[in-house]
Parts: C-alpha cells; structure tokens; sequence
C-alpha cells in the first residue's frame, strides 16, 4: 500500500512540473500570432479552455466514479491527453512562418502586427529583473494565485462542510464559477481590445481590467460571512470568480505588452510567484480553519 502511495505522489509531482511549462509556452506563441489589437480576447479564448477544462472534470469525475470507479477518472482524462498531444505535434508551429497550411500573403500580415521580433538566442535576466514592470508583475501574479488556489483547493470543502452539499451536489456547484470565469474572460478581452481600439492607453486598459479582476472577489467574497442561504453563496461564489477572470485581459496580457519577445519567460517568472503564492495561501488557510487566527 505504501509503495502505490509513492508511487501515486511521484507521478502527481512528475505531472505539474511538466505542467508547469504549458502557460509560459502558451504565451510565448501567442505573442507570434497573435496582432496587438486581438491580444486580451485571444488569450483569453485560449485560458477559457483551462477553466472549461474544470468545468469538464467537475462535472463528468462523480459520475465515472460512481459508475466505472476512481480509477476510471485518470485512465478517461488521461487518454484525452494523448489524444491532444498527437494532434498538437502534427499540427501546432512556433511562428507562422513553419505552418505550412497558411499563405504568403497571410504570414507576412501576421508578422507585421506582431512585435515578437527575431527569435530569442539569449535570455538578459539581469536587465529583465532590473525593471520595476516586471517586479510589478511578480507581485500582481502572486496577490491573484493567493486567491484563486484557495479557491480551487477548499471550494468542494466549503460546499460540503458550510453549505452542507453532498459530493454530487458539490461538484456541480463547483462546475458554476468556472463556467462563469470562461464566460467572463471572454467579455473581459473583447472590451479590454475594443477600448485599445478606440485609443484608450494599453496601461490603462491593464490597469482597468486588474483592478476588476481583484477588487470584484474581495467584494463578493467578504459578503459571504454575512449569507445563510446556499443559492446566495453560490451565486456570490460565481460572482467573484467571474470578476476574477478579467485578469486575462490584465495581469496576463501584460507579459505580452512589457515584453513580447520574452513573453514566456516573464509568465513562467511571475507564475512561479503564483504557484508558491498557492502552496502559502492553501497551507495558511487550513492552518486558519483548524486553529484559528492568532
């Protein structure tokens, strides 16, 4: 029993260290791809996969589970990612100019609104750690991960043990505020785009869809101490998730804006402040809950 123990932890680790690479890569190509003016609603089409990925998971793990039992969930999800990967490397290109499947003519307007610049040999990290943008980053990525790692990591507890939901009721109530968040994200980069388009400052616009992105969860969250109903909960639980979203269109479009040749570089920097923001607030929050505030 110990050894499948072991053996279940090492893979778990093996699986988000090679995670850890997706978002920082995923920047990086958006940053060849993608024109400036369809920044903020082209990356958050592509992060509202990950969020309809956990509305996937959280809606279809109880019912494999109860029918075909746990380990049905990891061998289900498990070959769909196979089945991503195959497709991924035989269609996916670093820049447009390896896809075959495009035109001259499409290329080269790709490239001219794109600020990717020639690809990167080295990496200045003395000049990139020297910048107050980049430190700015660090600190905003940190202050959202806090949150959204609790979230994710005691909203099922929250459901069962405080709204006293069953599983099956919990995580259909969880499948709520993802849904919302890829919902959200989308309006969030559609009017992120729209006031750049009409000539309001990329650091502004930044700045607007941030401070949405943090002030609306405080609000919603604080007001959960004051709920008894359960469908009030849950609706200020999607409210503040989906406010959260906006920060596709701020905190991480700003990679992109600061950096564009180093886009991967400055998310992969800024969200290993967030990852080790999750570990703290996940650990501190159940430190909270078993022994109280000192």
């Amino acid at each position: 029993m110990f050894f499948i123990h072991r053996c279940i932890m090492d893979m778990t680790k093996y699986k988000f260290l090679q995670q850890g690479v997706a978002m920082p890569a995923m920047n990086n190509i958006l940053s060849k791809w993608v024109p400036v003016s369809e920044r903020s609603r082209s990356l958050a089409l592509v992060y509202s996969g990950m969020y309809l990925g956990s509305v996937t998971g959280l809606a279809f793990s109880p019912f494999l589970i109860y029918k075909f039992g746990w380990p049905s969930v990891f061998y289900s999800f498990g070959s769909l990612g196979t089945v991503w990967f195959a497709t991924w490397a035989a269609k996916a290109y670093s820049t447009p100019l390896e896809d075959p499947g495009i035109s001259a003519e499409e290329k080269k307007l790709i490239i001219s609104e794109t600020t990717s610049g020639e690809p990167v040999t080295t990496i200045p990290w003395g000049v990139i750690l020297s910048k107050p943008p980049v430190w700015a980053l660090i600190a905003c990525h940190f202050c959202h991960n806090w949150g959204t790692f609790i979230l994710l990591t005691w909203m099922p507890t929250y459901y069962n043990q405080v709204l006293k939901f069953n599983l099956t009721e919990s995580s259909l109530f969880c499948v709520l505020p993802w849904l919302t968040m890829a919902i959200s994200a989308n309006v969030g980069g559609w009017i992120a785009d729209t006031l750049v388009s009409r000539g309001t400052s990329v650091t502004t616009v930044r700045k607007i869809m941030q401070s949405i992105g943090f002030l609306g969860p405080a609000f919603f969250l604080s007001q959960l101490s004051h709920i008894d109903s359960p469908a009030l909960a849950v609706l200020c639980m999607a409210c503040s998730q989906g406010s959260d979203a906006f920060s596709q269109s701020g905190l991480y479009s700003n990679h992109q804006d600061i950096g564009p040749r180093y886009a991967g570089v400055l998310l992969g920097l800024s969200n290993t402040a967030g990852v080790l923001a999750g570990v703290f607030g996940t650990a501190a929050t159940g430190y909270i809950l078993q022994h109280g505030l000192p």
